[in-house]
């Protein structure tokens, strides 16, 4: 009897799935640290004043879905709200800067009237956000 248990020629017939839990939970605690240290933009800080420090330039992250609608850092916005904060970030810093993220779908005629809305309000640089060629998803 004791020969029938040790032969190796039997059929496994279950599966061990103990391992297999155990580093599926560490690969999701891995995911969740590392997730949150991506996610957050930045962290809280109380910096040090200084008198001869200078201010970083503002920079406005401008959306437009293929549909026309507008975001500004991925809040949705319409034409004279995003002259409002163009007005704010002026009054904070005198150069901000723009970034303008356009579905290929958008018209272009959509774009072409945000670039003119930035320059209207003294946003004279600004970029167009396009993926690399390389980087197709």
């Amino acid at each position: 009897m004791a020969a029938n248990a040790l032969d190796d020629d039997d059929i496994i017939t279950g599966i061990n799935v103990t391992p297999l839990v155990d580093i599926t939970l560490v690969l999701l605690v891995i995911l969740m640290i590392t997730a949150s240290y991506i996610a957050s933009k930045t962290i809280p800080l109380e910096l040090p004043r200084s008198a001869t420090g200078e201010t970083t330039p503002t920079v406005l992250a401008v959306s437009i879905k293929p549909t026309g609608e507008l975001y500004l850092d991925a809040k949705p916005i319409d034409e004279p709200g995003l002259r409002g904060k163009i007005i704010e970030a002026r009054a904070q810093n005198k150069e901000p800067q723009a970034i303008i993220a356009a579905d290929g779908k958008t018209p272009h005629a959509r774009v072409v009237h945000v670039i003119d809305v930035l320059r209207q309000e003294q946003v004279t640089k600004f970029a167009i956000n396009v993926e690399p060629e390389g980087e197709r998803r």
